[in-house]
């Protein structure tokens, strides 16, 4: 016959083997859940990059007609070359009422 303890230490072990299931089930779907998010926070990136490059249409620069060294110092500089800014100036000086 079992004694008291024994019954009690394989009633505890059977409670001690169920449990960890439950914190299985609930690490693969917080595992799961994050991956999710990270998918999620990657297309949002990509799109984000798209603007700020210019190819989701009118609301980047267009540099087809640019050259290389134009579009480098663009990127890493911000500046714009100059051919492009004399355009500009004389779009400027054409405003009616313009200072």
């Amino acid at each position: 016959m079992e004694t008291k303890t024994e019954i009690e230490k394989k009633h505890c072990y059977n409670e001690l083997k169920e449990a960890p299931t439950l914190k299985k089930y609930l690490l693969v779907g917080m595992v799961g859940l994050i991956l999710l998010i990270s998918i999620f926070q990657s297309f949002q990136i990509n799109t984000l990059k798209k603007d700020l490059r210019g190819d989701a249409g009118s609301n980047g620069v267009d540099m087809n007609t640019w050259t290389e060294d134009e579009k480098m110092m663009y990127e890493h500089h911000g500046t714009i070359p100059s051919r492009l800014q004399q355009n500009q100036e004389q779009s400027n000086n054409n405003m009616v009422g313009g200072c």
